[in-house]
């Protein structure tokens, strides 16, 4: 209320003020014409009162629009010059596109000037009467010394992780002009609706951030549940035969039937599921390799050999668990069960370049003579690849010299502990 009867005080007061000076120089001029000592006090008078009128008229539509506009009535709101402090939780950089988008695309924005560099937005806009889509009238008198446009001017504080900005939205026109001239509350909308399309971009922002971070655990658990899923492809004719085999032993051979039993609890143990990933490590996975390997040579005798050359630097490097599994069961599937007199498996690992090249080949009978396999142990190998690597890891299968087959795998050379953190 105070400050309402202020800024109409203040608005008379200055009026008052032009329309005395305007009569002293009224009467001034008047005599120098006339050459008479008598003003014409009658006709000045009438000019006066319809002055005075309209600007009773527009302080008033001023206030009744303020009060729409804000809600209230005080000091700040009524002022032609709106400034605003607004944080943003955001890089400068990224809140400067905000801030100047959100002035871009303001009603009548006429002339943009932003400059990244110094995180400034300046906007000049056209000023239209608030009631309707034209200049304010011609009839009204403080149009006579309106100013036509408003200016915005937006400048970007850079903070730790956040900014703040400094909004600026006043008459195109000097400060003293604010004695004589009022806005309509137009400054005051101006700056209340870059605020509001901060806001609502921050907000979809968020909720962008929110959906994002959503479809990124879905997508995870989906992942870890296909990993799973691909783990679990166990191939049971293995366990089924040896423990036949076991069996067959126990009575015609118990030391090797014990010797078996051994390497078969040493695969087994290394196969259980992993309750926390499906990282497991180089030297875990040659662990089991090496005791599939020792069950076979029990079951096939002579007819296979084996070389394991892997370095006990690489032992602790990361690598999906089961993977090379299915490489050594494939060399003995496809390529040294189905030859006659058998052959050899090697397993190599060597590290070049930050990465870990594992071969596993075979002499066997290579790919011009395969047995007849679905393919599904190499498909869900590469798939298990690019959910757990993406493009940081390959694997590669070509022909032995001079027969057989040679599959690598080429794995990041990270430690299972730096992985499972990953």
């Amino acid at each position: 209320m105070f400050a309402s009867l202020f800024f109409i005080i203040r608005i008379f007061a200055a009026w008052t003020g032009v329309l005395m000076l305007a009569g002293l120089i009224w009467a001034g001029t008047f005599n120098v014409i006339t050459g008479s000592d008598n003003a014409p006090g009658p006709v000045f008078a009438l000019l006066a009162l319809l002055v005075a009128l309209s600007v009773v008229i527009s302080t008033f539509s001023h206030l009744r629009r303020v009060s729409l506009v804000a809600g209230r009535l005080d000091h700040d709101t009524l002022s032609n010059r709106q400034h605003r402090r607004i944080e943003i939780p955001l890089e400068a950089d990224e809140a400067f596109l905000l801030v100047e988008s959100a002035v871009r695309e303001l009603p009548r924005v006429e002339e943009l000037e932003s400059a990244r560099d110094s995180l400034q937005v300046k906007a000049k806009l056209k000023r239209i009467d608030p009631y309707g889509n034209d200049r304010p009238s011609r009839y009204n008198v403080f149009n006579w010394f309106s100013t036509k446009r408003n200016q915005i001017l937006a400048t970007v504080t850079p903070g730790a992780g956040s900014c703040s900005v400094s909004l600026l939205c006043e008459p195109e026109a000097s400060t003293w002009s604010d004695l004589l001239k009022v806005d309509n509350g137009t400054n005051l909308e101006n700056a209340e609706a870059i605020i509001r399309a901060i806001a609502r971009r921050i907000g979809e922002r968020r909720r962008e951030e929110k959906a994002d971070t959503v479809q990124t655990v879905t997508e995870k658990e989906l992942t870890v549940a296909k990993l799973n899923l691909l783990q679990a492809q166990v191939e049971p004719h293995f366990l089924y035969n040896t423990l036949a085999s076991a069996q067959v032993l126990t009575r015609t051979d118990p030391a090797r039937a014990d010797l078996m039993l051994g390497h078969l609890i040493q695969y087994l143990r290394r196969s259980l599921p992993r309750a926390e990933n499906a990282i497991s490590t180089l030297g875990e996975e040659a662990e089991r390799a090496e005791a599939y390997l020792e069950i076979l040579k029990i079951r096939m005798g002579n007819r296979l050999n084996t070389q394991v050359e892997i370095p006990e630097a690489l032992r602790d490097v990361a690598m999906p668990s089961m993977m090379l599994q299915t490489l050594v069961e494939n060399a003995i599937k496809h390529g040294l069960e189905p030859k006659p007199g058998g052959g050899t498996i090697w397993i190599i690992a060597r590290e070049q370049e930050g990465q870990v090249a594992i071969t596993v080949a075979d002499d066997g009978q290579g790919f011009g003579n395969q047995t007849g396999g679905t393919g599904i142990g190499l498909k869900n190998l590469r798939e298990r690849l690019r959910l757990t690597y993406g493009g940081n890891a390959s694997f590669a299968i070509i022909s032995n010299f001079p027969q057989g087959v040679a599959a690598t795998l080429n794995l990041p050379s990270k430690p299972a502990g730096a992985a499972r953190h990953a």
